[in-house]
């Protein structure tokens, strides 16, 4: 492929996903320079962003091993194979994500990853990283990125600078994209549970570990240093929100009611909780992903999402997967490029939103609900009889790669299907029928 002047890329933001698109480009011979806001993180150790460990499951992997990294993150990964749940009576049981042995996903540190990406990516002759460019819009007119000490010109720029995306900003100025940022009411801050004293596990390390309370939620990833990461999610306000725990006695009484056996292991609860800062939560919708065949953005910059399906990562990964596909597909016509990927990937951003909003519920409130279990196992038994075809929500979202809007689709039949079953609305011998009518072989 002949490459023209105007095939250089300068790309906003060098967190998971920008490096991530950047070795893309590169493998079909594009230069792409990456512009950063922050220090360079493999120098100054700073936090690679909001939380320090992410799940990774296929859609994540899948890009890592198209530009070859996953082998040199491979050996930093814990697999997680289902969510233990600790009840309130302190009980534990476990509920595993998927019945092959593979259907697991993987604990990984974000700022681990986002290093290792970042060397991949510069190991690449025609990939440059700059930090400390902290973009403030862009001139489409006049095609210069303006930064807060320089104006750089562009031939065609992307942007994965994350939910408080300027990329965006721009293209929404200059457009008519429809935007929104819609708050939870509920926020999250980490906690630390350590190593055991002789430097092992305090919990098992291969499960994704939940306390569910209803309104309210703690979980622990394991960590490759033996501790675990800690999240609890809680409403800003009102009982049992952020504001009501304002004093050191409440905190410790809070844990010790709701997560009795969480707080014997986090030594000094009441003072990193009081150190450590609130996350909000809140999800971003917009409708197109370009401005012509000039810009487009990617990753959270387009749809950030809550966290509780673990796909935030993953689907910003898959975006770069699609874009390298449509880039291979239309050689150098960029209009159509940009078009289909934002044709292409909105309706998947809007379904693992919704989707990501829907798991709070149930990981907060419905994995103790008798008539989830009874559904899920009636999901792996279905699952065993017409394996092409009834695969459960959360096995198409993490161990497979179809478009999320299609999975929507597929689970939506699936839920209805089986909510009929359960209530002997239909006869088992209908559901055979109905899976076998309205659900298509998943390829």
């Amino acid at each position: 492929m002949q490459l023209r002047d105007s095939d250089h890329f300068s790309l906003i933001g060098a967190g998971l996903a920008g490096p991530v698109m950047a070795t893309y480009l590169s493998q079909l011979g594009y230069p792409v320079d990456i512009y950063e806001s922050r220090s360079d993180m493999r120098v100054n150790s700073q936090s690679a962003g909001r939380s320090i460990n992410l799940a990774l499951s296929q859609r994540g992997i899948r890009a890592l091993k198209d530009i070859g990294a996953f082998k040199k993150i491979k050996s930093s990964l814990i697999p997680m194979s289902g969510r233990m749940i600790h009840d309130a009576d302190g009980n534990t049981h476990i509920q595993p994500y998927g019945q092959k042995k593979n259907e697991v996903i993987y604990s990984v540190s974000r700022s681990k990853l986002n290093k290792s990406l970042m060397d991949h990516a510069e190991g690449k002759e025609n990939v440059n990283l700059h930090f400390n460019y902290d973009l403030k819009g862009i001139d489409f007119e006049n095609s210069k990125l303006n930064f807060q000490n320089k104006n750089i010109p562009f031939c065609r720029v992307l942007g994965s600078d994350g939910a408080s995306s300027k990329v965006r900003a721009s293209i929404i100025k200059d457009s008519d994209i429809h935007f929104s940022k819609r708050p939870l009411g509920h926020g999250y801050k980490e906690l630390t549970i350590p190593p055991n004293n002789n430097s092992g596990f305090q919990l098992d390390q291969n499960a994704l570990h939940i306390w569910p309370r209803g309104q309210f939620m703690l979980i622990a990833l394991p960590n490759f240093d033996q501790s675990f990461t800690c999240t609890l999610f809680l409403p800003m306000d009102g009982d049992n929100s952020f504001t009501s725990l304002n004093s050191e006695k409440k905190v410790v009484d809070f844990f010790k009611n709701y997560f009795p056996d969480a707080e014997e292991l986090i030594p000094n609860l009441s003072d990193e909780y009081h150190k450590r800062p609130v996350g909000k939560l809140a999800t971003i919708y917009c409708d197109k992903w370009h401005y012509g065949g000039i810009a487009a953005i990617f990753g959270d910059a387009a749809h950030a999402i809550v966290p509780f399906f673990g796909q935030g990562m993953n689907a910003s990964l898959q975006d770069c997967t699609v874009m390298n596909s449509l880039v291979k597909g239309y050689e150098g016509d960029w209009d159509e490029i940009f078009s289909k990927f934002s044709d292409n990937q909105v309706p998947n951003g809007f379904a693992i939103a919704d989707m990501a909003l829907e798991n709070y519920v149930e990981m907060r409130d419905s994995v103790n609900d008798q008539k989830y279990k009874i559904r899920r196992q009636l999901e792996f038994d279905l699952e065993n009889k017409f394996w092409d075809r009834f695969v459960p929500r959360y096995s198409m979202v993490s161990f497979h790669e179809l478009p999320y809007s299609e999975v929507y689709r597929r689970g939506e039949i699936q839920f209805k299907l089986i909510d009929s079953f359960i209530e002997g609305i239909i006869t088992k011998k209908k559901l055979y029928a109905d899976i076998e009518n309205k659900l298509s072989p998943i390829r």
